[in-house]
């Protein structure tokens, strides 16, 4: 073999040799983007099976409750409201449980925080749910500050003190839409 041929045989293998770093640097940046690809799709399963389990939880729950308004010995077991009639303890029953249907449905991402709110306005003006709300002000006291369940209670409470105020105006009490608690 000539010695030029050879030169540039040896020029050329040397940028073979070059090349391979930059294959396993490329190689390395592509397995990086599959792995963080990955923990983001891992990230998305683990927020629906939160949201799978959340649900559940909410089935169970209704099916006690729907247990308990067929059946006035199982209210009287799940209710924590004294003094009522088995037919008031029922309603009040259902009242919570389509209170919960609603929050479930902002929990799980049906509803935003507006959408929620404007779901809960319109429930505000059942005269059963305001009782409701009305007996229950105790058991909201030992909620989270934080807890959405406790910022849900405080918009509510806001709703319930305008629609006091002024119950022709109920499509436009509580919180202005927009402004988000969460």
């Amino acid at each position: 073999m000539a010695p030029s041929a050879r030169r540039t045989g040896s020029a050329l293998a040397g940028l073979g040799l070059m090349r391979r770093p930059f294959a396993r640097d490329s190689r390395r940046r592509r397995q990086e983007e599959l792995l963080l690809d990955l923990i983001r799709q891992v990230t998305r399963v683990g927020v629906e099976l939160h949201r799978a389990n959340v649900i559940q939880s909410h089935r169970f729950m209704s099916e006690y409750q729907d247990r308990a308004i067929d059946d006035a010995s199982l209210a009287a077991a799940l209710s924590t409201l004294h003094g009522l009639t088995d037919a008031k303890r029922r309603q009040m029953l259902f009242a919570n449980r389509e209170y919960a249907a609603i929050l479930l449905a902002h929990r799980v991402g049906v509803f935003d925080w507006d959408e929620l709110i404007g779901h809960l306005r319109v429930l505000c003006r059942n005269q059963v749910f305001a009782e409701y709300w009305e007996r229950t002000v105790e058991h909201r006291r030992s909620l989270a500050v934080e807890s959405l369940d406790a910022r849900v209670g405080k918009a509510l409470d806001v709703i319930f003190d305008e629609l006091a105020d002024d119950p022709e105006e109920w499509w436009v009490v509580g919180p202005a839409p927009g402004t988000t608690d969460e």
